[in-house]
């Protein structure tokens, strides 16, 4: 066990060998790791325990620095767990590397159809009975699909838990993925329109890239294809707090002139890599559209719904880039939406094109709500909702806080889903 100091506080690692599938605890097992943090000076206090789920899905822990942003406030309180989810950071890792040593693309997706929240939830618990103890409940704090598998974790394991916090993460408890990207397109939409009207240079700019982006191959630093419907995924950053001025200067920094005439510059490319690669964070791709899979709301496949609800005409035709370009209008950046062809131009993903299609096809993807359980919920339970978040349906949350009893809610329109103000303008 390696213990560590940092400004104003001390480290330890924690690893716990798990189940893969925790109804079968006598099959393979995998690792997770976790991070515990307290303030300096207190590590023998008598504190009780508040465990962090990450946002993703696919999305490590953060890797504190000292004592900085919401952990100082914790840490006050509680002695804090950050759990890398399993797949994710120093847990066992599940990449393009590691995935082709469980056999071919069926193989590969019935073992990744074990890395969604109730299985997050049940490692959290037996980390929960080793660091705490069998009849100690602890807090905890979600972040976005953190938040996610809390509401699951209230679904299933409420013994567990001293109190509930989310920020920025109630599911639509009812929502299929089909239903998360409906409501989803328009407000990619919205803040499309905010980030054009604060920066109306940004229109033409925005359709010179994708037009030569249509007309020629460019790659990235790395191999990566860049197309325009690539490029317009940097949309992604607009649900952040400084995402619309970031946009705006990486888009306002794509030309040199060379020999040949103007071409988008290295630092451009380079910059748009850092954006799109999923090197670090391959689940996220690949298990996006698997969180919203439940029996009772949609037995059928996710079937790559972020496509087909854009391929059903179901969107503004500002999406669509020949359509854009047809006219003089803006061309809108998507948002937080997995499409088929992004593994065919990341070289992160493009060994696992096949796995993230049998994951498409999977049908019967198991509950993660019980909604009952939460109607009756008796664990005290708080919330954020940012009204104007991009990523997470502000009605599907509202809807869901009116269905766990005893949910306390803040909706606010000040603060982005990051956790950062809202920009003035945006």
């Amino acid at each position: 066990m390696s213990v560590q100091r940092l400004p104003g506080v001390v480290l330890t690692d924690h690893v716990l060998e798990v189940p893969l599938d925790h109804d079968e605890p006598g099959g393979e097992r995998i690792e997770v790791y976790g991070r515990e943090v307290v303030a300096a000076g207190r590590e023998r206090a008598e504190l009780p325990w508040l465990v962090y789920l990450q946002g993703g899905p696919g999305c490590p822990a953060p890797r504190p620095l000292g004592r900085e942003s919401w952990l100082s406030r914790a840490l006050d309180d509680y002695r804090v767990l950050l759990l890398d989810q399993r797949g994710t950071g120093r847990s066992t890792p599940a990449n393009r590397q590691t995935l082709p040593l469980r056999g071919g693309p069926g193989e590969q997706a019935a073992y990744l159809a074990h890395f969604r929240a109730d299985a997050i939830v049940r490692d959290a618990e037996t980390f929960r009975r080793r660091l705490a103890g069998d009849d100690t409940p602890w807090s905890v704090l979600g972040q976005s699909f953190g938040g996610f598998c809390t509401v699951t974790y209230l679904s299933q394991a409420p013994e567990g838990l001293r109190e509930a916090y989310v920020t920025g993460g109630l599911p639509g408890t009812d929502a299929s993925a089909a239903d998360v990207y409906r409501a989803a397109y328009p407000r990619v939409a919205r803040k499309n329109a905010a980030h054009y009207a604060r920066f109306p240079e940004d229109v033409p700019a925005v359709r010179r890239i994708a037009a030569h982006l249509r007309a020629h191959e460019v790659r990235l630093p790395g191999g990566g294809l860049l197309t325009a419907e690539a490029f317009q995924a940097l949309g992604l950053m607009l649900g952040s707090g400084n995402g619309s001025p970031t946009l705006h200067h990486l888009i306002n920094e794509a030309w040199v002139t060379g020999p040949a005439g103007p071409e988008l510059a290295d630092a451009f490319l380079h910059a748009v890599q850092g954006h799109l690669s999923h090197a670090t964070t391959p689940l996220f791709a690949l298990l996006h559209e698997t969180i919203y899979g439940q029996r009772s709301v949609d037995p059928g496949p996710t079937g790559w719904a972020a496509q087909r609800v854009r391929d059903g005409l179901e969107t503004d035709a500002a999406f669509d880039v020949d359509t854009a370009l047809a006219g003089d209008g803006p061309l809108y950046f998507t948002g937080e939406m997995m499409y088929p062809w992004l593994f065919d131009t990341d070289p992160a993903l493009r060994p696992l094109k096949e796995t993230a299609q049998a994951l498409a096809e999977r049908t019967d993807w198991p509950d993660l709500y019980d909604t009952e359980r939460l109607a009756a919920n008796e664990v005290p339970a708080a919330a954020a909702v940012y009204f104007d978040d991009m990523y997470v349906d502000t009605t599907h949350s509202l809807q869901t806080a009116e269905r766990i009893r005893g949910l306390r809610t803040w909706v606010t329109n000040e603060w982005e889903h990051d956790g950062l103000r809202v920009s003035d303008g945006a």
